[in-house]
């Protein structure tokens, strides 16, 4: 198909604290990525950082940053900002510039060293921001925004925080077999209800924690690809970085002062299944022909809701399906077999990349002991805060 790009190479740098810059990791995961794809540095003509605000004026400018760290060489350079997604959308930037022709060869990286702790706005007061006024005049961090969407389970479908505690039982044990978990070791249930009451009905463990970390991706044309002699490259099929529909159709906390006017009709379906709507119908597949997920597990509750979302389970049907295997290594279509963040923790702008470094390594067979067998297609899937949301599809 013409949308397709390659995936030549994929390079992380492992989740953890390590107490050093997000530019080390970044140029640890591009080395990896590039000794992967067997390209030399010279021979990238673009450079898309995904950014990090945290990281100051260098995280702002993170494709410029990168490649400076890996040194001057010509290259054109591209940042990205869009919270969780902005990995995905830095991939799309990518594949945008491929796709035009402007570099037959893309890089891209995501690095944060992030806080201890839960997430904070950066960047000093944004009183027209949304998401800032829900951490500051609410009081409602993160884990609240979870608690809320697990507690909407629980009164709508029945879902129990047993049903929550086994996506992380599931999750450690897939994490446990990744070198690149920051946590590798296997969890059980009762460890589970046994961790602190974090935000009712979630503990600290069906939370996922922050975390430092890097991802990085090759990306080429086809054509460069079937030139270096490449058969069968995994291939990025589409990308989808769609936003909501107004009004919202969800439980979720106001965006406090925005406009009410109606832009459109309100949508039959979630803002996440929107996502990967998006993302089946450019890829001319649905969730019937996948063969693993990676989805955003910020908590062990809205790991289900993405089932839902992304088509694997009816509404309501998530814990059901979970409860089968179907979602475990082995199951029917393995979700987060890299072990999800609850393994890695947030490390944000490297996130979504990282997503499409675990496709790429089961889709070339490459997964080790978290190999899918026979895997020929993934999806990931996110969604970050205002209005930001991705999913990549990638078929080899």
């Amino acid at each position: 198909m013409t949308g397709d790009v390659a995936v030549l190479g994929a390079g992380m740098h492992p989740w953890g604290k390590w107490g050093r810059g997000f530019v080390t990791y970044g140029r640890i995961a591009a080395h990896a990525a590039l000794a992967d794809a067997g390209i030399g540095w010279p021979e990238v003509r673009s450079v898309v950082g995904a950014q990090t605000v945290r990281g100051g004026y260098p995280g702002y400018v993170a494709g410029a940053t990168f490649a400076r760290a890996l040194g001057w060489q010509g290259a054109r350079v591209a940042s990205v900002y869009a919270a969780c997604a902005s990995g995905a959308q830095a991939i799309d930037t990518a594949r945008a510039q491929i796709l035009a022709g402007l570099a037959d060869v893309v890089l891209v990286v995501g690095a944060d060293a992030a806080p201890k702790g839960f997430f904070a706005p950066a960047g000093g007061e944004r009183p027209d921001d949304p998401d800032w006024l829900r951490f500051r005049v609410l009081g409602a961090t993160n884990p609240a925004y979870f608690g809320l969407y697990a507690r909407r389970r629980m009164a709508l479908y029945g879902d129990t925080p047993e049903d929550f505690a086994l996506v992380k039982v599931k999750n450690a044990a897939a994490g446990a077999l990744n070198e690149y978990a920051r946590y590798r070791a296997p969890v059980t249930a009762e460890e589970v209800a046994a961790s602190a009451m974090v935000a009712d009905p979630l503990r600290l463990l069906d939370i996922c924690a922050t975390s430092d970390g890097a991802a990085a991706l090759v990306l080429s044309s086809m054509e460069f690809a079937r030139r270096r002699g490449v058969r069968d490259p995994v291939r990025i099929r589409a990308v989808s970085t769609v936003t909501p529909t107004f009004p919202r159709t969800v439980l979720d906390l106001p965006d406090i002062g925005t406009d009410s006017a109606v832009a459109v009709d309100p949508s039959p379906e979630s803002f996440r299944a929107s996502i990967a709507r998006a993302a089946y119908e450019e890829a001319g597949i649905g969730p019937e022909d996948l063969s693993l997920a990676e989805v955003y597990d910020l908590s062990t509750a809205l790991e289900l809701e993405w089932y839902e979302d992304i088509g694997l389970c009816g509404p309501g049907e998530g814990a059901k399906l979970l409860r089968t295997g179907a979602t475990a290594l082995g199951g029917r279509v393995p979700v987060n077999a890299s072990g999800g963040l609850a393994s890695f923790g947030e490390a944000v702008p490297a996130q979504a990349v990282a997503q499409v470094c675990e496709l790429a390594r089961q889709l070339r067979g490459r997964a080790g002991e978290r190999q899918v067998p026979g895997a020929r297609v993934g999806i990931t899937a996110n969604q970050g805060l205002f209005g930001h949301g991705s999913a990549v599809v990638a078929v080899c």
